[in-house]
């Protein structure tokens, strides 16, 4: 037996019905070419690796997880436990997005499931990724020094898996915030590794938002929402669950919370679209730049106040469909500061790269710079 999903009533309705239409907008606003969008994905990718990992106490910075986003070491002195983190539920949630990108509906399974959890914690052996825990699991809060939650006995852990692998294939049916929501509630009460059951249960939220042609998970997943209001998420798991696994309880509210989680994070993606929008037009008219112009994009993430260097201007290129060799990344940041729009520091190999206060002056009413 699983937590079933709740009857929806008016309010909850019309909350959906809300979303929709937030959602609606998101897509219009994503389908029109602009050449800032893939900086856009690649931030918004790694405020959610950033935070869904800060929800379980591993702390990192943005530009550590934009480099961990770009393929390159965690920046800022980042320990290797965190760096680790950051770069397993960004493999876990690289392929969650290329499963949500395939036209093929996605076959959940315990082996999924478990494939998941693997690439989230296979540089940690001893946390037995992959694999379900051998016996008794306790979520203990550190505040309080108390156990608050206390999972199903192991032996009836694959069972439990297997019944919400089944019923993810079987519900075609209810409104995939719901039933992204109650993936999410499920699997965390369930509890069924050692440990990454938080970040498992978010992972396999964003699976399911990707389902039927949907928002992609990078846009409609609420990991940076609940970074920021992780006390009330874990209240309202708290109140569901009850102290220990209860699946006939009401998961009512829940859903609500998820409801309102998913509407303050639509509306928060809309305000970071119409922010950076008109950031790239103050930079084309401050700089006299073609639209098209490749450099923009180099300002872009300076403006931003995210850590420019060579290889991340690589990167944020490649996000945006253009490959360049690092000789010529090279010459389009010199050119940049020999225009007086960057200014260099630190040697040439680990050479970074920042607005100069011609160009972070004229911008600074327009648009408020990323949190670090």
């Amino acid at each position: 037996m699983l937590f079933a999903t709740p009857k929806l009533g008016r309010a909850e309705l019309e909350q959906i019905a809300r979303l929709d239409d937030l959602r609606q907008q998101l897509r219009y606003q994503l389908a029109t070419p602009r050449r800032w969008t893939g900086s856009l994905r690649r931030l918004a990718f790694a405020r959610n690796v950033r935070a869904s990992n800060s929800i379980e106490g591993i702390r990192a910075s943005q530009d550590a997880a934009i480099a961990v986003v770009d393929g390159q070491r965690a920046t800022g002195g980042t320990d290797e436990a965190t760096a680790q983190a950051l770069d397993g539920y960004r493999l876990a949630m690289t392929y969650v997005l290329s499963l949500a990108e395939t036209p093929e509906p996605v076959e959940y399974s315990t082996q999924l499931i478990k494939s998941l959890h693997f690439m989230m914690l296979s540089a940690e052996p001893d946390k037995w990724p992959g694999r379900f825990r051998p016996g008794d699991i306790y979520v203990h809060d550190e505040r309080s020094d108390r156990v608050v939650y206390e999972g199903p006995d192991a032996a009836a852990v694959p069972k439990l898996v297997e019944n919400l692998a089944a019923a993810l294939n079987a519900d075609t049916r209810t409104p995939l915030v719901v039933k992204a929501a109650m993936a999410h509630l499920n699997l965390v009460m369930i509890h069924p590794f050692r440990d990454g059951n938080g970040r498992m249960a978010r992972c396999l939220q964003s699976l399911v938002l990707g389902e039927r042609g949907a928002l992609s998970p990078v846009f409609g997943s609420v990991e940076e929402y609940l970074g920021e209001h992780t006390p009330g998420y874990y209240a309202v798991l708290s109140e569901v669950g009850g102290g220990s696994w209860q699946p006939k309880r009401d998961a009512a509210p829940w859903v609500r919370f998820m409801l309102d989680a998913h509407i303050n994070q639509a509306a928060a993606f809309q305000d970071q679209i119409n922010s950076h929008a008109r950031l790239w037009d103050v930079l084309v008219q401050r700089t006299g730049l073609p639209e098209d112009d490749r450099r923009l994009l180099a300002l872009f993430d300076a403006a931003l106040g995210i850590r420019l260097t060579r290889a991340s201007y690589i990167a944020v290129l490649a996000r945006n469909g253009i490959t360049v060799t690092p000789q010529t990344a090279g010459r389009d940041l010199a050119a940049l500061v020999a225009a007086g729009w960057l200014t260099p520091k630190g040697t040439t190999k680990a050479r970074t790269y920042a607005a100069a206060l011609a160009l972070e002056t004229p911008i600074s009413s327009h648009v408020s710079k990323s949190p670090g």
